[in-house]
């Protein structure tokens, strides 16, 4: 990219989200990110003087806030939002499903998106490369079993960003989703580990189980996925809007034979 852009990444501290931070931050680019592990925040803060962070939870109204506050205390104004933090949820059958966990994995993986865009679209008016990329699943592409809270927040997330992309289109602010298949690290092996739990069986038979979704046959990185917002922010993904976009080595079903 040419010009220097600002971009704010929730879920940064860790993760994909750190991985993203570290791709923009070699692109030269200012970076603030906001998490909510106030360890992880402090750990990237100190080593990347690039990057300024805040620790927040995003379903929490009043931390975006803060976090937008802080931004602007700093930056001045913000050309991208990089949608990322979420939460796995809980792994059940649905009426076996605490309403308490429904409501966290909506409150953190779809209103906290909400919470950011309303935050985050009047400063993206005053760019000149304004930029929001979602970070939903490629659960949003399929059903599946055992997930519905995570699953349905991803659906809502594409809906969200389609229609988006059609308010804000004319204003020239692009909006787009990534949807990762699973993307190694600690984060699937607690979901696989759970799911295994769930259903009496080995762990590495659903991770085996979770590998054969995919036509490639394997887990993508989490460098795959920061290369496709860092494509989708730069002035190589101007003509791209309104795309639910898979990184996922081709996901053919999320049925994992257990079922």
């Amino acid at each position: 990219m040419s010009d220097t852009l600002t971009v704010l990444i929730t879920g940064g501290a860790g993760g994909i989200g750190r991985v993203m931070a570290d791709r923009f931050i070699a692109g030269d680019h200012r970076v603030h990110v906001c998490d909510i592990d106030e360890e992880a925040v402090a750990e990237l803060s100190a080593g990347n003087t690039g990057i300024t962070a805040s620790v927040a939870d995003v379903s929490s109204l009043a931390d975006v806030d803060r976090v937008f506050d802080e931004l602007i205390g700093t930056h001045a104004g913000l050309d991208v939002l990089v949608n990322n933090a979420g939460i796995a949820g809980p792994t059940a059958r649905t009426e076996d499903i605490d309403p308490d966990d429904w409501d966290r994995a909506i409150a953190v993986s779809l209103s906290g998106q909400f919470y950011c865009l309303r935050r985050a679209i009047p400063l993206l008016r005053r760019s000149r490369n304004g930029s929001i990329v979602n970070v939903a699943s490629n659960a949003a592409f399929f059903g599946w079993p055992l997930r519905l809270p995570y699953t349905a927040s991803k659906w809502a997330i594409i809906g969200m960003t389609k229609t988006l992309a059609m308010e804000l289109g004319p204003e020239g602010i692009r909006v787009n989703a990534i949807c990762p298949g699973s993307v190694a690290g600690p984060r699937i092996d607690g979901v696989i580990q759970r799911d295994a739990q769930a259903r009496s069986v080995a762990t590495e038979d659903i991770r085996e189980a979770y590998q054969r979704q995919s036509s490639l046959r394997s887990f993508v990185g989490g460098q795959d996925v920061a290369e496709m917002a860092y494509f989708l922010a730069s002035p190589l993904g101007a003509k791209i809007s309104g795309q639910a976009i898979g990184v996922d080595g081709h996901t053919e079903s999320l049925s994992n034979g257990f079922d």
